[in-house]
């Protein structure tokens, strides 16, 4: 949760009744990333009623899918769902999904969307893209409409935290174990307070790292431009010695002006989309933490603020599931 002030009474008065239906032992990891707001101050109000509720601070806001790093990452549950704050899905799913797992032994259960129609038209146009142009470059494992509303199993939660990835996207590593997995739909509903967290340019970062973390298709791509642009010049190279040989040569600009635009263009475009994966690779060398963590209601005196980046570190929290029998973590 990012600024969600306005979000979490509502939050709270859907999600508690949700999880206590389930009849397991749980806890809530509220993950607040770097919040500027009332959330942590909110947070620790409804803490001192709900002694299930669990608070993870971020030092600074360190993104969506770093803060959901974090989340699983100190999460304990034989069981793990991811929610975000907003309400858009709905807490009320969650026991449906751990019935589904528990009744087909299931290592991963995915919320899809069904309708959208609360979306504008572009939002549901971007995404279908988005999806559409995922399940072309990483694979049909990809289920069409999943976001990061969730279920996990501990044993999945663990592969995830052994994945060297700097720059996680749950959307595409979550398909990409190829642990035994259902689905639940539901109706995505508006957010239910405040702005929308994910802007225009978040989702263009989304879809830069989808693409570049899962697919070397871009550098194929750069391949064919060059191949492409090599053929064009012969066949030019050919209309010229042709014009040429029967005398009808006419100074000019326009052409030589084009093609210089042209190949300078495509090798502008390769060289960019070297620097992306070199840019990566450099990330992944430096193996800075990708987010820290400042408070945790859980973790013992003196505990308090410990670094985490990526599955190589070690978590914050004890991940092992409860000895005393299954354990649900949901992790907001």
């Amino acid at each position: 949760m990012y600024n969600e002030e306005e979000a979490l009474p509502a939050l709270v008065a859907r999600l508690r009744p949700a999880l206590d239906g389930t009849g397991a032992g749980y806890e809530v990891i509220a993950v607040d990333d770097g919040s500027a707001d009332r959330t942590a101050e909110l947070l620790e109000e409804f803490r001192t009623g709900w002694p299930e509720l669990r608070i993870v601070s971020l030092r600074g806001n360190s993104g969506h899918q770093a803060a959901l790093t974090a989340g699983l990452h100190s999460s304990k549950g034989a069981y793990v769902a991811s929610i975000d704050a907003d309400l858009q899905d709905p807490p009320e799913k969650i026991p449906e999904m751990l019935d589904l797992a528990r009744a087909e032994n299931l290592d991963i259960v995915y919320g899809v969307r069904d309708d959208r129609s609360t979306d504008t038209g572009f939002k549901r146009n971007t995404a279908g893209a988005y999806y559409w142009l995922m399940r072309r470059l990483v694979g049909k494992q990809v289920p069409s409409q999943a976001g990061d509303f969730r279920l996990l199993s501990r044993e999945a939660v663990e592969a995830l935290k052994r994945l060297p990835d700097q720059q996680q996207v749950y959307r595409l590593l979550v398909p990409w174990l190829g642990f035994p997995s259902g689905q639940v739909t539901y109706h995505r509903d508006e957010r239910v307070a405040g702005e929308t967290k994910y802007p225009l340019g978040k989702m263009i970062r989304l879809a830069v790292d989808s693409i570049t973390n899962f697919s070397a298709a871009p550098l194929r791509i750069a391949t064919w431009l060059g191949a492409g642009t090599f053929v064009v010049c012969l066949l030019l190279m050919a209309v010229t010695l042709g014009i040429y040989l029967t005398g009808q040569t006419v100074p000019g600009w326009t052409s030589l002006f084009i093609s210089m635009l042209f190949l300078g263009g495509v090798q502008l475009i390769c060289v960019g989309l070297l620097g992306e994966y070199i840019g990566r690779i450099y990330t992944a060398v430096q193996r800075r933490p990708t987010y820290f963590i400042g408070y945790d209601s859980d973790a013992p005196a003196g505990r308090t603020a410990r670094p985490a980046a990526d599955s190589t570190r070690d978590s914050t929290a004890d991940s092992t599931a409860d000895p005393a029998g299954e354990r649900v973590t949901a992790g907001v």
